[in-house]
């Protein structure tokens, strides 16, 4: 068992600690030093500063505590303009309660100079330190973080056998892996639920230690946990190991964490799933448990009841209830199209072919499978071969192409171009393959095959800006025809890249001079670009909130370079034109399926596969609906009848269910007038419409694009 009491700065040693002087005195150590059992200490590193350290018997030094450089130096760090003077290696939490006690009883976190960091963190430099209260945006991740230990704790405290795997916090709540020998089954939650409730009530203290590599894998290994101590020997050398005790409870973790349990003020472990040990299907496949945690009970129910709302819109379910799209155990991640689905399909793919027309864009096709030589060519073979489908043609090596990009640029090249020619704005609605985990595959959101609807534009220097801005306006009418708010992210230039600096630096710059010009609000998102440019990324908000990255535009100068692309200029030299890569709906099968989930199934009438539905109250009514249907049909419109023997209701409650967006009944009076009675799927009813009133108005709506149906509510007698 760990000690169970933190060790006090300063006190004597005994033995030594390797990289360390034993028996060496600190400050501390002359404001009176005393043995302890075990033995804990304040020592000299070979890194220049302190560090804590305690010693068990027969086991020999176990970890740090803190590290400081200078700690004979004071710190002066201030509060809302409050300054005073404290040793490194005090706490947020030591100094809220000097300068403000307010801050000391509602804080949960604090920020140094803008620097997130625990309560309990030692602090080793001076600063402006703020408090982080439950409001802050951040603190989330360490509600999360802190409720997955908790979990992690009650699984532990129930299932002993169980060995721990990993536990992150994710955008909406926690989850944990574990090794188990059964399965956990739903039940089993509200006994973990149950035994969280208990720990969080005892307001246990996180606490945060650091071990040297052998003495963390020994610790793990003394704890009988695999898993980590795989982990462990996969870090880099100079990882800094550190550990958080709960109670009884100790895990290998970064953090950060709330400073208590009693932080975790409601909770709630929602679903178990399988997941292979580091997301690898040739690894173990391990039991998980997801969860949420919020600060406010109220909130957290509204979560929940967002979340039950999105399981009634999963486009997996509403795709097969709808009779749109499938996916079966013989083609994973490789959807199958039915008869309405193709119409959804075909609906966007006429839409994206008539905003781009207008936009001056021209469409071509490239082939699907294209050589070896070309995907070097293009830094493919090297960045992404991972994620390719490979074959040989006659001996020699073939790729099913994972985007159009080098395709295109072959297109380019065909002819020699002039700068009076630009800019080229070349579209393709491509099929490409992209080698995707099973683990990974989810619906139409994260497929092996889909249609990209990529462009490539080539311009001068001097039109980049505009083609930019060109391109944003673009992509911001196509996300406002389907009723999207969005937000725009520019993502920087990754580890795995290839350019010389100043092409990264020039493309980076050009874009946030476009995004500047604009007044467009956006985030620099490190790290994240394409391999051969910076990119600005369009992050989609449908009606429950969440976030689907969608559209993206690419500034390329490293492709014209490797394939040595060129246009004539007004000096009668060859240069290299700039290429932007973009896609608007990012691939129609994950736009469909968002489209799916934003509209529950309940599409526009623009692209409701079904537009309306024809039904008789009794067969001497089916002459004229087959002669409305006819009219319909010749208007352009999509209808479907329904003349089954069977109550009208039933008949209503059916179209309902299929989310059809008008239901027009023709009994007796209706076929002797020439009218209909027309039912929204809201249940909204309109009698007596004639039907050249009734075509004119779907045609209208239908034409427009509108989001909303024409009857919102039933007309005053």
């Amino acid at each position: 068992m760990l000690p169970a009491h933190r060790p006090k700065r300063g006190s004597a040693v005994a033995g030594s600690a390797p990289g360390m002087e034993a028996g060496s005195t600190t400050a501390g150590q002359e404001r009176g030093a005393r043995d302890t059992a075990p033995k804990r200490g304040c020592a000299n590193s070979n890194l220049g500063g302190t560090a804590e350290y305690i010693i068990r018997p027969n086991v020999g030094w176990v970890f740090f505590f803190y590290q400081t450089t200078k700690q004979e130096e004071a710190m002066i760090i201030s509060v809302k303009g409050q300054e005073k003077e404290f040793e490194p290696g005090v706490s947020a939490l030591d100094v809220f309660k000097e300068l403000d006690k307010e801050a000391r009883k509602d804080a949960i976190a604090a920020r140094l100079d803008g620097e997130f960091l625990e309560l309990m963190a030692p602090i080793t430099k001076g600063g402006e330190l703020v408090p982080v209260g439950f409001e802050d945006s951040e603190a989330r991740h360490l509600l999360r973080h802190t409720a997955s230990h908790v979990m992690a704790s009650a699984v532990k405290k129930l299932f002993p056998k169980a060995k721990l795997a990993i536990g992150p916090s994710i955008e909406h709540g926690f989850y944990y892996d574990f090794d188990v020998e059964e399965p956990f089954q739903p039940e089993d939650l509200q006994k973990i639920e149950k035994e969280m409730a208990r720990i969080i009530k005892k307001n246990e203290r996180e606490e945060r230690f650091v071990l040297p590599r052998a003495e963390a894998i020994k610790l793990m290994e003394e704890m009988d946990e695999p898993y980590k101590v795989e982990l462990i020997n996969d870090l880099p050398d100079e990882t800094e190991l550190s550990f958080y005790r709960q109670g009884d409870f100790v895990d290998l973790c970064a953090g950060p964490h709330l400073p208590s349990t009693g932080k975790v003020k409601a909770f709630k472990l929602t679903s178990l799933a399988g997941a292979y040990w580091r997301g690898n299907e040739k690894n173990k496949m391990l039991q998980r448990i997801y969860g949420t945690a919020f600060y406010d009970r109220e909130e957290m129910e509204a979560y929940l009841a967002r979340i039950e709302e999105a399981k009634k819109r999963d486009h997996r379910k509403l795709g097969r209830e709808l009779d749109l799209f499938e996916f079966m155990e013989e083609g994973p991640g490789f959807p199958f199209y039915y008869a309405k689905g193709m119409v959804l399909k075909n609906l966007l793919i006429d839409y994206w072919r008539q905003v781009h027309k207008k936009a001056g864009y021209e469409e071509i096709s490239t082939p699907l499978i294209l050589s070896r030589e070309l995907w070097e060519e293009s830094g493919h073979w090297e960045n992404y071969r991972e994620n390719m489908y490979t074959l040989k043609i006659d001996e020699q090596d073939f790729a099913i192409k994972p985007m159009n990009c080098p395709g295109g640029i072959l297109a380019y090249k065909r002819r020699l171009w002039s700068y009076r020619d630009f800019p080229v704005r070349v579209g393709e609605l491509g099929l490409v393959h992209r080698h995707e985990k099973s683990g990974a595959l989810h619906g139409m959101m994260r497929v092996r095959a889909f249609t990209q609807d990529d462009a490539h534009l080539y311009m001068t220097p001097e039109q980049i800006k505009d083609e930019i801005i060109g391109v944003y306006k673009l992509e911001d009418q196509v996300y406002r025809d389907f009723g999207f708010q969005y937000k725009v992210e520019l993502s920087t230039r990754p580890e795995n890249s290839i350019g010389s600096d100043e092409m990264w630096e020039l493309s980076t710059k050009a874009l946030k001079d476009a995004l500047d010009d604009l007044a467009v609000p956006y985030v620099i998102n490190e790290g994240d670009g394409a391999f051969y440019g910076p990119k600005i990324d369009f992050h989609l908000e449908d009606s429950l909130g969440r976030s689907w990255q969608c559209g993206t535009l690419q500034l390329d100068m490293n492709l014209p370079e490797r394939f040595e692309m060129e246009y004539t200029g007004p000096d009668g030299a060859k240069h290299r034109p700039v290429m932007i890569h973009r896609t608007v709906l990012g691939s129609l099968e994950r736009f469909i399926g968002i489209l799916t989930e934003h509209f529950g199934g309940a599409f526009p009438l623009w692209l409701s596969p079904i537009q309306a539905r024809i039904m008789t109250i009794t067969d001497r009514a089916d002459d004229a609906a087959r002669a409305l249907k006819d009219k319909m049909e010749a208007a352009g419109l999509r209808v479907e009848m329904d003349l089954r023997n069977e109550k009208i209701g039933f008949k209503v409650r059916e179209a309902q269910i299929m989310k059809t967006p008008y239901m027009l009944v023709i009994g007796d009076r209706e076929a002797e007038e020439g009218t209909v009675s027309l039912r929204t799927r809201q249940g909204l009813t309109v009698n007596g419409l004639k039907h050249d009133e009734l075509i004119a108005t779907l045609k209208k709506e239908a034409d427009s694009r509108a989001l909303e149906q024409s009857w919102q509510a039933a007309p005053k007698a």
